[in-house]
This record gives C-alpha cells, structure tokens and sequence, in this order.
C-alpha cells in the first residue's frame, strides 16, 4: 500500500467518522440512545474530577495576574479564536499587556510549553496559536499544561494579564473571569454529554460562568458576536491583498479544516462568490494535493488552514481572514468586571 493511498484512506474514514458525528449529536441519529449510558459514565467521571479540585485534592495554579478563559462546553468549533483576538486587541487599548496561553492543538512539539511566534511552525506549535500571534502581536505560550503556559508568559514576557484558548475544562488554572461561546445555530446538539453528544460538561455549566458570547443569533442573556470577512490575502504572498469583488459572482474552491466547515461556506456564498465546497477535518494537515482541483478556479481557505500551506498554496490561493464583532454592551460588561477585580471584588 502505498503512502498517499495510506494517506487519503485515513482522510476518507475521519471524514466519515465526522459525518457521523455530527448525525449523531445534532440529528436525531438512534446511536445517540445506544451511547447514553456512556455518556452517563462520562458525567459521573467530569462531576468527580470537579469535586476534587473544589476540595484540593487535585492542586490548581493561581497566577501572578488575572486570568479570562474564553472556552465553550461543546466539542468543535464555535469560535473562540476570533473572539481571543478581539479581547486581546481591546485589553491592549486599556492598556495592558496581555498574553495568551493555548493547547497548541495538532502541534507536536517534543517539549512544553513552547513559544509562538508569527514564523513558527505550525507543525510543532498548531495552526490556531499561529494566527492568534500574528494577529494579536501579544506573547503566545502553548502546551498541555495551562499552568505552566502561565509560568512561561509571565517569566520570559512583560504580561500583566493573560487570556487562556479554549480552557473552561482545565481546572488546573484558576481564573478570574470565564467567558463561554456557543454556536449559535448549533448551540447544544442533543444535550447530551460525549459520546451520545457534543458536550463536554452539561449544558447547565454556562450558568456559572461569567459571560456568554453567541457566535450568531443570541438568546436571553447572551451577547452576540458577528464574524465579518473584508478581504482576501494571497496565501503564497501575504503582502498582496484583495477584495471580495473580484471574485463577484465567479466559481470558487472554497476549503475548510475547521470545526464547522459550512459556516465558513455560508460566509463567502453572502459576499456574492459561487462556492464548490471542500470541508476537511478540525486541524487538518493539508497536503498539496488537497488544493488541487485540475479546473484553475480560485481556491479560498480559513486563515487557520493558511498557515499550514503558505509553502507550496499556488498564486491562486487565497485565504479569508475573520474579524468578529461585539456589541459595546459586552465592551462595557468587560470593563466592568476588570474594575471589579482590580478594586478586589468578586466578577460576578
């Protein structure tokens, strides 16, 4: 067998392994019934682990510096991203120096926590932790361990507050503010706790934490963030830049390695494009051959998915970068909270 056949055979199962998935979680798929006592055994396992750090018997690390998780309770994407580089950008506007700690997802460094920059690779520090640096231009720090993230940052970088990707489940951080993200047409799937359904903890976790923040429509009590797509950026030349009307009313490729594939589709076909889509796995390791599609159509990609083919993406390859949009009522409901926490009071 050879190695590319080896190759798209894997691409091929994860990627039906995904359909599944997502039947599973956000349809009425009768698997889902077949895998609730598992995923009852998977409450029971999160509701221990909990208990054990509320009564210390699992240690957690506080900090010289306040700490906001942005995180969500479900698996995928629902993002996070957009929105940690917007808090960077307005904690840097107050005047902080802000710093940011993540998984390092796909990443597979030998040794943590490791520093990111705009120039690292993606292969050993992941694609999100990448645009996160050049966009933010804040200290970037991933590995496994959040703590030591946190050590790493405010020892080798001038931070006085950090902002933790993706952490609400990684207790062994304590923190100051916690702020979940929902997706806002998919929002809870099924309701059910991994594997019958896409939550990590159960959906009565967003009760505690400080902030919601709906990647769309919001409900009561929630804010509402908008993704806005401006431009394109060649991903072989990242000085050349375009607008969406060039391409006005043409056919596209468009590729997605993210978390929901379609949302990213439904972005370009609103900016007037004609989309041929091409949705991969979260995190997917792309390949030249992946944007290969013998017809010389444009190809748009995420700027996640960018990041990992800026070696060999052809002159025809462009990605689209996300900008998200926060009403100023959630502005003002971070300040506030900030305010609180210097002057010593509780957040919430």
């Amino acid at each position: 067998m050879s190695r590319g056949y080896a190759q798209g055979l894997r691409l091929k199962l994860r990627m039906a392994l995904d359909r599944f998935t997502s039947e599973v979680w956000y349809g009425k798929h009768p698997a889902a019934m077949a895998l609730t006592p598992l995923s009852l055994l998977f409450r029971v396992a999160i509701d221990i682990r909990r208990s054990a750090y509320r009564n210390n018997v699992f240690s957690s690390y506080r900090p010289d510096a306040p700490v906001i998780v942005v995180g969500n309770v479900t698996v995928g994407g629902t993002g996070k991203t957009p929105l940690v580089i917007w808090l960077a950008g307005y904690l840097k506007a107050m005047g902080f120096n802000p710093g940011v700690i993540a998984r390092g997802y796909g990443g597979q460094a030998r040794h943590w926590p490791q520093q990111v920059r705009p120039d690292s690779d993606p292969r050993t520090v992941g694609d999100e932790a990448i645009v996160i640096s050049r966009r933010t231009k804040c200290p970037v720090a991933v590995g496994p361990d959040r703590g030591e993230c946190a050590r790493a940052l405010l020892e080798h970088a001038d931070c006085d507050i950090l902002i933790s990707d993706d952490g609400l489940q990684h207790y062994a951080l304590e923190r100051d503010i916690e702020i979940a993200v929902i997706d806002g047409v998919r929002r809870y799937g099924n309701g059910k706790c991994l594997p019958a359904g896409p939550l990590r903890e159960p959906a009565s976790r967003n009760k505690e934490v400080d902030i919601i923040v709906t990647n769309g429509i919001a409900g009561r009590g929630e804010f509402a963030m908008k993704y806005v797509l401006t431009h394109l950026v060649s991903v072989a030349r990242g000085d050349r830049a375009t607008g969406f009307e060039t391409f006005a009313e043409e056919t596209v490729h468009a590729v997605a390695g993210i978390g929901n594939p379609e949302r990213f589709f439904a972005s370009l076909r609103a900016k007037g494009l004609k989309v041929i889509p091409h949705g991969f796995p979260d995190h997917h390791a792309f390949t030249p051959e992946d944007l290969e599609f013998g017809d010389g159509l444009p190809v748009i990609m995420t700027e996640k998915d960018a990041v990992k083919c800026e070696l060999f993406a052809s002159a025809n390859c462009w990605m689209a970068p996300v900008t998200a949009e926060l009403p100023e009522v959630f502005a003002s409901r971070v300040e506030a909270m900030l305010n609180r926490m210097k002057n010593g009071q509780a957040t919430s």
